[in-house]
């Protein structure tokens, strides 16, 4: 086990935040630890047609996770979801939203590492946004790459995905993986929302990070 213990986030860390972005106001949670700041994570949603928001709970699992790790978390609606202006953009808009939160993520925190962390449809997203930012590293879980075109990834890339996965098959992932070289932690019995598995999905990031 890792000696981080992933607990909720105080509500005092929490600030809700409207980013000026390309098609208007993106809104954002975002939780401080305070100083010293190990970084920021960057925490991308699952498709917004399919229900995702900054509130789902592998969303949630992951901003706890980086916050017990000392990073500021940002969970940005994507456009469209919630308070944010716009309408869903498969994905190209979207990546121009996080470019826009962390431009001002960094603005206001100092030029800290940058994590790029995403779950499903956010994980394809974040493949797109690492090609134009100089990211610390990137977190992937439950990567939809048998739905939407994923870019290649650094190697270093922290891949995690449910052995049953029944939305994006295991098979895909490999398939997807296997010519970049990239190694996969494949969680025995998961399925795409980690039911009753978030506890190792969180040890599994906490483990890689202090590695």
């Amino acid at each position: 086990m890792s000696s981080v213990e992933v607990r909720p986030m105080p509500a005092s860390s929490l600030s809700r935040a409207m980013i000026e972005g390309p098609a208007g106001n993106i809104e954002t949670d975002v939780n401080d630890p305070g100083d010293p700041r190990s970084g920021i994570a960057l925490i991308a949603h699952p498709n917004p047609l399919q229900g995702g928001t900054k509130d789902n709970k592998v969303v949630t699992t992951l901003a706890k996770t980086f916050f017990a790790l000392g990073y500021v978390t940002a969970r940005p609606n994507f456009r469209g979801v919630g308070a944010s202006a716009g309408a869903h953009d498969e994905g190209r808009g979207e990546t121009e939203d996080l470019l826009a939160v962390a431009v001002h993520l960094t603005r206001q925190y100092g030029e800290l590492p940058i994590v790029l962390a995403g779950f499903s449809f956010g994980s394809f997203v974040q493949t797109r946004v690492a090609k134009r930012l100089k990211a610390q590293r990137m977190v992937l879980v439950g990567p939809a790459v048998n739905r939407f075109s994923a870019e290649t990834v650094p190697p270093d890339t922290l891949v995690i995905h449910g052995e049953r996965d029944d939305v994006v098959p295991l098979a895909a992932v490999l398939d997807w993986a296997r010519p970049q070289e990239l190694p996969i932690v494949v969680i025995p019995g998961g399925e795409h929302f980690f039911h009753g598995r978030l506890n190792l999905l969180a040890d599994i990031i906490v483990r890689h990070f202090q590695s």
